[in-house]
């Protein structure tokens, strides 16, 4: 009998697919809080207000973890020159790790995803030609990415990371790209960056079109795999919700005047963004930084208002999307819960740190 046993598990655990600890959701069934917040510092006078952000998250015991949605320095900042040689003039070579050091202290496990003023625009004059674009990304994932599938913080977290879970080889790469399920709501943050998702042409000694045209091909198809993904779990899992975390502001206005970024090099990602969420039927929740603007908003309800117009996707009632505070104006940080016994699912509120 004992024989017949022992044959009996390890048949079960042959056939029993590796659930990664990311899956094991403690908080099922319970509320969970999350602070978010995105394009910090830019300023040294918030930079030297660092501890009080920190404190303002830790001495709050509802935080469960913390997101930043990217851009960890101004757009008018230098990069760090990381692998030229000799180091352009302007860079601050120990920027991100200043920056690295901060999310260490948060009591909480933090999710970072990278944002445009990090790599995809280091090539510009306003940023001091600082850093060659696939360089500055190369930087930021060997060092708040170095353990993939662990998140940052004084106690990190298992998530699951595109770098090990992927079908595509290139996909592997994208260390940045990670989910995770709390609260019976999945969480995916995506490599989405300003600049019309790094279509901008790279500029001066940067110039690489080929390289420049191979970046943004292979992240955009390893960001909709992503999605995809999300979606298919959260749909076998029965999540209540979907909370979407990436820089860009795929609807931003004023990069549709004359002169401005353009925001063509997104419609792909929404209209599949618009297609899984139809598709899915419980609440999406997109954070995105960017603007620097705290707002709230439906930007897919209705094909034909401004904003629906600008990607011609199909009406996406159940998404919302929150654009956080950001830029030399950011003293606050938004207190987000999931509560999956609520209709609505998300909550949140504005809490201000700075005086």
């Amino acid at each position: 009998m004992k024989s017949k046993l022992l044959s009996l598990a390890l048949l079960c655990t042959l056939v029993t697919p590796n659930i990664a600890l990311a899956d094991h959701d403690e908080d099922r069934g319970h509320a969970f809080t999350m602070a978010v917040y995105g394009d910090w510092p830019y300023s040294a006078n918030l930079l030297s207000q660092a501890p009080l952000l920190v404190d303002s998250i830790n001495s709050d015991k509802q935080v469960r973890m913390v997101m930043h949605i990217g851009d960890i320095h101004s757009g008018s900042m230098p990069c760090t020159g990381a692998g030229l040689s000799p180091i352009p003039t302007g860079s601050v070579p120990g920027w991100n790790k200043g920056i690295f050091d901060i999310f260490q202290q948060f009591d909480a496990p933090v999710v970072y995803t990278p944002g445009d003023n990090e790599w995809t625009d280091c090539h510009k004059k306003k940023q001091s030609s600082s850093g060659y674009p696939l360089n500055e990304l190369a930087a930021v994932r060997s060092l708040f990415f170095a353990h993939p599938g662990l998140t940052l913080g004084k106690h990190p977290m298992e998530v699951d990371s595109q770098a090990k879970e992927h079908e595509v080889k290139t996909d592997a790469q994208f260390v940045e790209n990670v989910r995770f399920q709390k609260a019976n709501v999945m969480f995916v943050t995506l490599n989405v960056p300003g600049s019309n998702d790094d279509t901008l042409p790279w500029t001066g000694v940067f110039s690489n079109t080929s390289a420049q045209a191979g970046e943004v091909s292979e992240r955009q198809a390893a960001n909709v795999r992503w999605l995809q993904g999300a979606f298919e779990e959260a749909e076998e899992s029965h999540a209540k919700g979907m909370v979407i975390g990436l820089q860009a502001n795929m609807w931003d206005p004023a990069a549709l005047v004359t002169g401005g970024d353009g925001l063509n090099a997104y419609t792909t990602f929404v209209n599949k963004l618009a297609d899984l969420s139809v598709k899915f039927g419980r609440p999406v929740l997109l954070i995105n930084g960017d603007t620097h603007v705290f707002e709230v908003d439906h930007p897919l309800a209705d094909p034909a208002s401004a904003s629906g117009m600008i990607h011609h996707t199909r009406a996406v009632p159940n998404l919302t999307r929150v654009t956080v505070e950001g830029s030399t104006a950011a003293n606050e940080w938004v207190k987000l819960t999931v509560d999956p016994i609520t209709t609505q699912v998300f909550s949140w509120e504005r809490v201000q740190y700075l005086p």
